[in-house]
């Protein structure tokens, strides 16, 4: 008898920087502050979780040999709509998501299954408020080594630029801790775990409307029943989970849910 585990969450799997005037960030580099000049791709920063919770950043880059959580992989100038807009618009925030999430995934090499299954993420910058009343229109995305829910970042190799493409090493791909998935700890699966997030489920196409919780939990649960018993070669029993998103979350763009497979890792 085949044996389920249901995690019913919404897991935040990307960064948006959040509003308001606060500092940019630790070890700011005071040219940056507020700048209206774009900043530079394959820049490297030590950012952390903190500085990432920001709408601007002005960290200091280091050089991408030494040690850093971050690397910038996407600049550039914000459409003309967005030329009289407010500094916190809701629709900037819509447009830096489907900016940032296609970039980050060509920038890795990676397909929309193994985005949602790596424990890298990104965040997004824009200029300081200073430097927006100036006129400076400009995003800037960076991949960072956590995701929303990290209290730290991991270290990044030299460039990330075809990180996740083919096989990705275990070190970037995440897996839990715990005697579940929702109260487990996340972390890479080159780490001891007991559970794995092992593929997806792609649940409707772009213009889609949402189907509502109902649907996208069965659909799901269906889904990753097979496709987890497969992956574990057809056994006896086994225990899964599944990871699924609501409305928000399609609203944005996803249209996938994650299945986990318990492991003896």
């Amino acid at each position: 008898m085949r044996r389920s585990v249901i995690a019913l969450l919404a897991v935040p799997v990307l960064l948006l920087g959040a509003c308001g005037t606060q500092p940019q960030g630790g070890n700011s580099d005071p040219a940056q502050v507020d700048s209206v000049e774009q900043p530079e791709v394959g820049a490297c920063r030590a950012l952390t979780p903190d500085d990432v919770s920001r709408p601007a950043n002005a960290t200091l880059t280091v050089d991408c040999a030494e040690k850093h959580t971050a690397e910038t992989f996407a600049v550039g100038d914000l459409p003309a709509k967005f030329t009289n807009a407010e500094y916190d618009a809701q629709d900037l925030s819509a447009w830096a998501y489907q900016t940032c999430s296609d970039a980050f995934a060509e920038h890795l090499g990676a397909d929309e299954s193994t985005v949602l299954r790596t424990i890298l993420s990104w965040a997004w910058f824009r200029p300081s408020e200073k430097a927006w009343a100036k006129g400076a229109r400009w995003y800037r995305c960076d991949v960072v080594g956590g995701s929303a829910t990290s209290t730290a970042y991991a270290p990044l190799p030299e460039s990330t630029h075809g990180l996740l493409a083919g096989r990705p090493n275990d070190r970037w791909m995440v897996c839990a801790r715990g005697r579940s998935v929702p109260e487990g700890e996340k972390v890479p699966c080159s780490r001891q775990h007991d559970w794995r997030a092992v593929t997806t489920i792609k649940l409707g196409e772009e213009d889609d409307p949402y189907p509502g919780d109902t649907v996208v939990d069965s659909r799901t649960r269906a889904y990753c029943q097979k496709s987890i018993s497969a992956w574990l070669n057809y056994p006896a029993t086994f225990d899964f989970t599944y990871t699924y998103f609501h409305r928000a979350e399609w609203e944005a763009g996803n249209r996938r849910s994650v299945c986990w497979a318990q492991t003896d890792a």
